[in-house]
């Protein structure tokens, strides 16, 4: 299966789904990650701009990936909405390119500008793909948890060590440790398991 991972911004997507990730690929899925900023107004002063950007490929190297089935655009965090055809365009040109069989993008009910316009324009290029929607709680309202991914330790631990390489976003709460495992006990209790991400389902096309 080929999957894709769309970030509005670097990180998004190892907070939502880095355990899943992990267990995607030890079950030899093809895993191909789009991150549509590296939010060089957001990085801490006195910091490169380019931190991000390197931060990002470490994490996606520490979990296996390679560089090739990275992309990282330049969209101006914040500002997404008044992109909205380019993102779709990139969008399409990637559903041309990989042809991914699911797509995992921010919850629908999201509430960072960014991360609903990259949701919906999602939609409308991937409208014949299965599409998750990835639980990111300190943006998200209303939260739909009607699919679950069961994780075993090592995947969280895999998430843990992709996030510890983004050492310009350690101060940010939900980096904690207790926070990351906290939820995935949460969700594993619900899904009758130790560990678990939850995704709310999109679009599920079998």
């Amino acid at each position: 299966m080929k999957v894709l991972l769309i970030a509005p911004h670097t990180d998004d997507v190892e907070l939502g789904c880095g355990g899943t990730m992990a267990r995607l690929l030890d079950e030899k899925n093809e895993l191909f990650y789009a991150a549509l900023s590296d939010c060089k107004k957001s990085i801490p002063l006195g910091l490169p701009d380019d931190t991000l950007q390197k931060e990002l490929y470490l994490s996606a190297k520490t979990l296996g990936l390679p560089s090739s089935h990275v992309r990282l655009y330049d969209y101006e965090v914040r500002e997404f909405g008044d992109y909205r055809q380019q993102i779709l365009d990139d969008f399409l040109r990637l559903k041309k390119e990989i042809a991914p069989d699911l797509v995992f993008v921010p919850a629908d009910g999201d509430i960072h500008q960014d991360h609903g316009v990259v949701t919906n324009e999602a939609l409308r290029a991937f409208k014949f793909t299965s599409i998750l929607g990835y639980e990111l709680p300190w943006n998200n309202v209303i939260f739909k948890s009607n699919c679950f991914y069961k994780l075993e330790e090592k995947h969280l631990a895999k998430k843990m060590e992709c996030l510890k390489q983004y050492h310009s976003q350690q101060h940010r709460p939900y980096f904690n440790h207790e926070v990351i495992y906290g939820l995935a006990k949460l969700r594993g209790t619900q899904s009758q398991a130790l560990w678990a991400e939850s995704f709310e389902i999109i679009r599920w096309i079998q």
